[in-house]
């Protein structure tokens, strides 16, 4: 074990074997949770399971040996579901084609991870912009959540309004909420998947849904959506913009969770160049896996903000990573029992991650007029167009103009300008194609 540098971290193979078990059980929710989000998007249920284990199991591994850190990996939440409501439901793609998007903009951010680009955003875009876009993004999803469990439903006069309470599957999404939130306020270790586990038996035993007849069964085949991606499909003018903000939501994501997760841990340090290699071993290990949770069939891969239960645990090497990776092997065989978790014990952990990302919102400084301005039109325009690359590129417009208005010139460097110039074509692609194909002088 001298590979992990256990003595030097101050910690030992049982305390590294004790955080492993404890981010597993943190982030345990995300095979099933996955599997449903993906799966309407037309991808079948069976396959995606196997996939979500698979990619999640090789994702901690590798980060285990390439970064030595504490930090496990999945598939992102948030981009899972921009991956199935935005891009394949939203902009009626194919799956297949959607997992293309995704592979082109793992890969570079797979090639910019190996230069000194993650510096470049990092010392350029202020920290308030990317907790906006965290925020925003929280926003989105949690409305997503709401939606598909039936909450929040359309409306004819107010285009939404509250959902019939009286539907016992309505109910049963309202009662998993209130669980899950109760569960989180009183910090209990496993909270998520422990809310999913009381809902489901609560709804099974008033037959709302049907209870699982069996538990265990071998792992289904990988083959329905194994090297399906499309990327010849991805490679179009109108996909831009989807490239881009799977890219740069990537990007803050992983950058916003790694320190988040490693600061009360003392891991990374930004100001000295063992805590920058951290950094970027792990940001390398994210674009690497992404690439591969593609191929496999997932959405994009990143570290896990439930990576910081088995920090707290006394993990601090990458050995807790593979310990998380290897005890993942486990979901691989309970396919019957996840396809029997009702959706709508599955759905409130989408609003809850939501708020999670939304308390971002609690550490921007809004004294600044474009901080102010860009965080709210980021927050807002992400869920009411159902689209974080409309409130990405709203966030960054907005806080240019503002700047440029106030004569700020200080504040709008390189990072700044060439963002902003991204997000007005990402924007004029989305909200006025037409123009944007003439200016281009397409058809």
């Amino acid at each position: 074990m001298n590979f992990f540098k256990l003595k030097e971290n101050n910690t030992s193979v049982k305390n590294e074997f004790n955080a492993g078990l404890t981010t597993f059980l943190a982030m345990m929710y995300i095979v099933p949770v996955n599997m449903l989000i993906m799966s309407d998007a037309g991808m079948p249920k069976d396959a995606l399971l196997t996939a979500t284990a698979v990619i999640t199991i090789i994702s901690c591994i590798f980060n285990g040996f390439w970064a030595n850190t504490p930090v496990a990996l999945s598939v992102g939440m948030g981009l899972n579901a921009y991956f199935t409501y935005g891009l394949v439901i939203g902009m009626k793609i194919p799956w297949q084609t959607a997992l293309g998007v995704v592979c082109i903009s793992a890969i570079i951010f797979v090639v910019l991870s190996f230069t000194n680009f993650r510096i470049w955003i990092i010392k350029n875009i202020p920290i308030d912009l990317r907790r906006a876009i965290s925020a925003g993004i929280g926003a989105f999803i949690c409305f997503v959540g709401l939606k598909q469990m039936g909450l929040i439903t359309y409306n004819p006069a107010t285009l939404v309004g509250i959902g019939n309470i009286s539907d016992p599957k309505v109910f049963i999404g309202a009662l998993g909420l209130i669980i899950i939130v109760a569960f989180w306020s009183l910090n209990l270790k496993g909270g998520f998947i422990l809310a999913v586990a009381a809902t489901s038996v609560i709804a099974w035993i008033f037959g709302v849904y049907p209870a699982p007849s069996e538990f265990f069964s071998t792992p289904a085949s990988l083959s329905p959506i194994f090297m399906e991606l499309d990327i010849m499909g991805a490679l179009k003018l109108a996909l831009l913009p989807a490239i881009i903000t799977f890219f740069v939501t990537h990007l803050f994501d992983s950058i916003g969770t790694l320190t988040g997760v490693c600061n009360r841990a003392n891991l990374f340090d930004e100001h000295n160049e063992e805590g920058t290699h951290k950094l970027t071993k792990n940001l390398e290990s994210d674009a690497i896996t992404s690439v591969a949770g593609s191929i496999v069939g997932t959405s994009t891969i990143t570290a896990f903000a439930e990576s910081a239960s088995g920090v707290e645990a006394g993990g601090r090497t990458g050995l807790t990573a593979v310990f998380t990776g290897i005890f993942f092997i486990l979901t691989l065989f309970l396919l019957p029992l996840f396809n029997s978790i009702p959706s709508n014990a599955i759905y409130p952990i989408l609003v809850m991650v939501g708020v999670l990302m939304f308390s971002e919102l609690g550490k921007i400084n809004y004294s600044d007029p474009a901080i102010c301005v860009s965080t709210f039109l980021t927050v807002i325009f992400m869920p009411l167009t159902y689209s974080i690359t409309v409130g990405l590129s709203i966030g960054f417009i907005s806080y240019f103009i503002v700047k440029l208005v106030l004569r700020k010139w200080e504040d709008i460097n390189s990072g700044i300008i060439t963002l902003t110039i991204i997000s007005l074509l990402a924007f004029l692609v989305i909200s006025a194609p037409e123009l944007f194909g003439q200016l281009l002088g397409v058809n």
